[in-house]
């Protein structure tokens, strides 16, 4: 009777049984834990990897060699010869414009310096051919009228000595040389200096003003028909065959893409870092996983004003032998300033500061943590290097689970 007793008042509170049971174990595991006082933290080891000092930013790529085109004069295009996206090799015909208005200017121009070079020649012989012809009977005229003189001088001279010849008809025979004497002199300094020196700069001026002219035409007519300076690559034919185009409209532009120029924007705070030689490395989102190298071969003189940044600009040249870059496309950039390998790193997280030292919090073989000055060097955004203070497999907080914050001497317990 007792036991049936005892079962039916289990029956009729079971409920009130079992929420005492719970209500128990929950008093007990609470007694369980107020025991272990530890703090669940994150940890890492201490362990030997390269590390890099980086300074990541974007930039833009430029062709190392780029040729625009444009029309030298108001003219219509003749015939278009490539399209955009071709090969092309040097010195192959891209485009031709209308070219008879320039060969007209041409000729003209050319006819003008032959004029001016007559015109030179002409002033440097003393004339033109019939002045020449004047200039030299007279010379010769004035060369006997002299001789004749000279000659009866002397006969009026013997004459006088025997005193046949009075002193009048002597003086009269000086008189005479002396004129043609005269005559002669002039008749050659005509033939030597017939132009003066200001007229001489005149005409040597036209000439070289017709020469220029001359020349000027020629490289008009030159870009008319437009060539490849080098192998490349043609990315832009803004023009149609017919169309009539302004001076100075681009027309054709080639470059030469199998090496680019990429030009990097580096913030002011980080131009302190930069050196010559330093490694660069591209990415481009086109190309997932690709990377191309380089170094820089030219850092900022300046900073200039880059939308909202203050930024110096870096220069590199890549290789682009397989031709995936493309001219104007922004890339992103890592500028490697440091590397070193297998050294002691730590990851960023540990790492802690006091005043003017640097520290970490090390899990001794009790579970508790003990603070560790330690000295660095490169740093990146997700680890430190260590040259003192620890050793190769060393525990290291992180931090805690519960967010309480971490002490030396508190004991823990590593989550993992």
């Amino acid at each position: 009777m007792a036991e049936s007793a005892n079962n039916g008042f289990y029956v009729r509170h079971r409920v009130l049984v079992w929420m005492l049971s719970l209500a128990l174990a929950v008093v007990l595991l609470a007694s369980f834990m107020s025991r272990d006082n530890s703090i669940p933290v994150r940890a890492a080891a201490v362990e030997r990897s390269s590390i890099r000092s980086v300074i990541s930013t974007n930039g833009k790529l430029e062709p190392e060699r780029d040729f625009q085109a444009h029309a030298p004069i108001g003219t219509t295009v003749k015939q278009v010869l490539v399209h955009e996206g071709d090969s092309v090799k040097q010195g192959q015909l891209l485009l031709q414009l209308d070219d008879s208005a320039a060969r007209s200017d041409v000729a003209k121009a050319q006819a003008q310096l032959r004029a001016a070079q007559a015109d030179l020649s002409a002033i440097e012989h003393g004339g033109n051919r019939e002045a020449v012809l004047t200039l030299q009977s007279e010379l010769t005229k004035a060369q006997a009228e002299r001789d004749a003189a000279q000659r009866n001088l002397e006969a009026i001279q013997r004459l006088q000595q025997s005193g046949a010849a009075s002193p009048g008809e002597l003086k009269g025979a000086q008189d005479r040389l002396n004129a043609a004497v005269a005559d002669l002199n002039l008749a050659q300094q005509k033939q030597k200096g017939r132009y003066s020196p200001p007229e001489i700069a005149s005409v040597q001026a036209q000439k070289q003003q017709a020469e220029a002219a001359y020349a000027a035409t020629l490289d008009v007519l030159s870009k008319l028909n437009i060539r490849a300076p080098f192998d490349g690559v043609v990315y832009s034919v803004p023009v149609r065959q017919g169309a009539y185009v302004n001076p100075g409209d681009p027309v054709a532009q080639e470059a030469d893409i199998s090496r680019v120029l990429v030009r990097a924007f580096v913030d002011e705070p980080d131009l302190g870092r930069l050196a010559a030689n330093q490694k660069i490395e591209l990415t481009w989102d086109a190309v997932p996983g690709r990377v191309w190298s380089g170094v820089l071969s030219a850092i900022p003189a300046e900073v200039k004003v880059h939308g909202t940044r203050n930024v110096g600009e870096v220069t590199s040249t890549i290789d682009n032998g397989d031709l995936k870059l493309l001219p104007n496309v922004n890339v992103g950039v890592s500028i490697i300033t440091a590397e070193h390998n297998d050294v002691l790193t730590v990851p960023r997280e540990a790492i802690r500061q006091d005043d003017d030292k640097t520290f970490v919090y090390q899990i001794n073989k009790n579970n508790e943590l003990q603070r560790r000055d330690i000295q660095t060097s490169l740093s990146n955004l997700t680890k430190v290097e260590v040259i003192k203070g620890l050793g190769e497999h060393d525990s290291v907080a992180l931090t805690s689970i519960n967010s309480k914050p971490l002490k030396e001497g508190i004991p823990v317990k590593v989550v993992h």
